[in-house]
């Protein structure tokens, strides 16, 4: 690679403080110079970024954060919590709810793992693709999905791992599958025909239901039972194939057996 004065200003300039950062015009004028890629300048911007993340490899919601911070390919430091304890960085950083994930950016703590992922994409715009919707309606609609899936979805689906009743088991495995069978059309509506809720690339709501894909399949096995069926809804069951292989995602998304091995030792608690 040629690197010229030029370029030598544009290293300095990345590299931050003490020298000043270059406006956004004269970035989006140097992206295709060929004296220096623009994937070269946008590696330098994000080693800027002192990230830590605050989770557990099983936990759901820290998946979510994780996928995105993958779709924009930014560097972080992965700082695990153990099981049945809480760091004091952890009690520190989320002094209200305590939990995983926590996202901190240059020694500020974000919480909630959906805020976490919006503010990801609203930060660096310029990295990656954006995750939550252009249009306020959509964004509107995927913000709303994304809460039914939190506060009604999952909670069924925890419920037929946690219980041993089998009425209690057997009400909410119909209540898993009714909801699946309504976010059918949801994907259907979203999607417009093609590979995900957010189009051609792995968006906001494809984020907030795909971390639950693991815990799915755990309690499928486990219960012997078929939640996900490809009869009942084909447009979620090719849409969970294609979420678990996408490049962004297959990395953190561990293999179900491993899933059932930490589930039988830590119980249905996800941190």
């Amino acid at each position: 690679m040629k690197v010229t004065k030029l370029s030598q200003l544009i290293i300095i300039n990345a590299l931050g403080p003490p020298y000043p950062i270059i406006p956004q015009l004269f970035i989006s004028q140097i992206k295709h110079c060929h004296f220096i890629t623009f994937s070269l300048f946008s590696s330098l911007i994000m080693a800027r970024n002192d990230l830590k993340l605050l989770g557990a490899w099983p936990s759901p919601y820290v998946m979510r954060t994780r996928i995105a911070l993958n779709i924009k390919s930014l560097a972080y430091d992965f700082l695990e919590e153990q099981f049945g304890t809480k760091s004091e960085l952890l009690l520190k950083s989320n002094p209200i709810y305590k939990k995983i994930p926590v996202l901190i950016h240059d020694g500020k703590p974000i919480c909630e793992s959906l805020i976490i992922v919006q503010y990801i994409d609203e930060n660096w715009t310029n990295f990656g693709h954006s995750i939550l919707p252009s249009h306020p309606y959509d964004r509107a609609i995927a913000r709303f999905w994304a809460s039914y899936i939190d506060d009604k979805w999952f909670p069924a689906l925890r419920g037929v791992a946690a219980t041993q009743e089998e009425n209690a088991k057997k009400a909410a495995t119909e209540t898993v599958i009714e909801g699946l069978v309504l976010l059918e059309d949801v994907f259907k509506n979203c999607s417009k025909g093609k590979k995900f809720f957010g189009g051609d690339k792995i968006g906001y709501l494809d984020i907030a239901l795909g971390c639950f894909l693991g815990w799915l399949k755990v309690n499928e096995k486990l219960n012997n039972v078929n939640l996900l069926d490809e009869s009942r809804t084909p447009g979620l069951y090719k849409w969970a194939e294609d979420f678990c292989g996408d490049s962004f995602v297959k990395d953190v998304m561990p293999e179900t057996q491993r899933r059932i091995q930490d589930f039988k030792k830590t119980g249905a608690s996800l941190l």
